[in-house]
C-alpha cells in the first residue's frame, strides 16, 4: 500500500455538487446539461436532470425547436422549450415516488431559473446550493429571499 498523500475528504455540500454534476451527465438536452439531486439528512432523495418529457424525442435528437435553434439567447424563450429543467424533474420525480421534499436541501449544478425557482419554493425546498451562475440569478435569488428559501453558491 502507498503512503503517499491523499486528497482532502469532499464536504457534505462538495460530495452533493459533484453527484449533481454526475447526473447532468444524463442529460439529453442539446443547448445545456444540468444535474439536481434533492437531500434529505445527508441522504439523497431524489435527482433530476434536464430533457424532454417521458416518451417525447430527446432535445438532442430534435425534439426540443427551441434549443435546436441557432441564435436563441440564454433564458430567453422558456416558454417554447419542452425540455423539463433538472430541478422540476427532480421535484417531479420525487413526487411520482410518494417521497415528501419538505424540509430538504437541493443540490443543482446551475442556479435555478425563476420558473424552477417558484416550483422549488412551493415543493417546500428550505435551502439550496448551487455550482454555475446563470442569466437569472437576481430574479431568484429574490423571490428566495421574500420566500425563506435559502440560496448559496458552492465554489469548489
Amino acid at each position: 500500500m502507498s503512503s503517499g498523500a491523499q486528497g482532502a475528504k469532499l464536504t457534505w455540500t462538495g460530495y452533493f455538487i459533484e453527484v449533481a454534476k454526475l447526473v447532468a451527465k444524463k442529460s439529453s438536452c442539446a443547448r445545456r446539461q444540468t444535474g439536481a439531486v434533492i437531500v434529505r439528512d445527508n441522504m439523497i432523495i431524489s435527482t433530476g436532470y434536464n430533457g424532454t418529457p417521458r416518451g417525447v424525442k430527446n432535445c438532442n435528437e430534435g425534439g426540443c425547436e427551441r434549443c435546436n435553434s441557432p441564435g436563441v439567447q440564454s433564458g430567453s424563450n422558456l416558454h417554447e422549450c419542452l425540455c423539463v429543467h433538472a430541478e422540476e424533474n427532480a421535484i417531479v420525480q420525487a413526487a411520482y415516488q410518494g417521497i415528501s421534499t419538505k424540509g430538504s436541501v437541493l443540490f443543482t449544478s446551475l442556479c435555478p431559473c425563476l420558473y424552477c425557482a417558484k416550483t422549488i419554493v412551493n415543493a417546500g425546498i428550505r435551502k439550496v446550493f448551487y455550482n454555475q451562475a446563470y442569466a437569472m440569478d437576481a430574479a431568484t435569488i429574490s423571490l428566495f429571499s421574500e420566500a425563506g428559501v435559502e440560496i448559496e453558491k458552492y465554489s469548489n
